[in-house]
């Protein structure tokens, strides 16, 4: 009889432990609610012991969160219609606050950054949304930390993840890239006939100053000419150039010849 009694008693001591023991993991931390109301101090990771019946134990994430916003539709600051969705990383900085505070911090959270980035968008320029995202990370960050920080939440950084267009308007930025590279196009060609117009320029002048330096040139077009095996070459023969020669080879020519 007396055995039954004390093997009953280990029975319901082996019980009431498991039912008191709890086990908080290494990137969690546990709150626990006496009769509702919560105790002084954090429980660490570990075996943490209640009062079966009595005690309630509240564990709390401390890893960063990865939210994912929905796309929202929004209108930009000059009129244009756009699809922004975007992403927030947060992690629990006091846990009490994440518990008391707010009833669901993760869905508090998601609707701060729906209404922040519809914000964003409407105060916003396209361009700024399209090339210049970090300005505005760093503002929709601020918008979402302010209400983030009563319910011990810290945000660690939000991105704007795509911006999606109407296909009207992403035709209408086609169109438009394309003039402008059409356009850089003509400057550059006509940067290049400038250039090549003022060399010309310079030769011509060179030329006229040494005649000579006509009468070469004269030659070596022939030559370049003649290179390319044409059957016939008809060329006009200058004055000038029968007494460029003259004057620079021992061969006397005929009088008429300059005539």
């Amino acid at each position: 009889m007396i055995f039954e009694i004390i093997g009953g008693l280990v029975v319901l001591g082996g019980i009431g432990l498991a039912m008191s023991a709890r086990v908080i993991k290494q990137y969690e931390q546990g709150l626990v609610f006496r009769f509702g109301k919560l105790l002084q101090g954090v429980r660490g990771p570990g075996l943490t012991m209640l009062l079966p019946g009595v005690d309630q134990l509240r564990k709390v994430n401390l890893q960063i969160v990865t939210l994912p916003v929905p796309a929202q539709d929004g209108i930009t600051r000059d009129n244009v219609t756009v699809r922004v969705d975007a992403v927030v990383y947060f992690k629990v900085q006091d846990p009490a606050k994440a518990i008391i505070n707010v009833e669901d911090y993760r869905f508090a959270m998601l609707q701060v950054a729906q209404t922040s980035l519809r914000s964003i968008i409407g105060k916003s320029e396209l361009d700024d949304l399209l090339s210049n995202r970090e300005r505005l990370n760093q503002g929709l960050e601020l918008m979402i930390d302010t209400p983030a920080l009563t319910w011990g939440v810290d945000i660690d950084r939000v991105e704007i993840k795509d911006v999606a267009l109407p296909e009207s308007m992403k035709r209408s930025m086609s169109r438009q890239a394309e003039a402008e590279r059409e356009r850089r196009a003509r400057i550059i060609t006509a940067d290049g006939e400038l250039q090549a117009s003022k060399k010309l320029s310079e030769a011509a002048g060179t030329m006229e100053a040494t005649p000579g330096a006509l009468q070469l040139r004269l030659l070596q077009t022939i030559v370049e000419v003649a290179a390319e095996k044409n059957s016939t070459l008809v060329l006009p023969f200058p004055v000038e150039l029968l007494r460029f020669l003259e004057k620079n080879t021992t061969i006397e020519l005929p009088k008429d010849s300059t005539e």
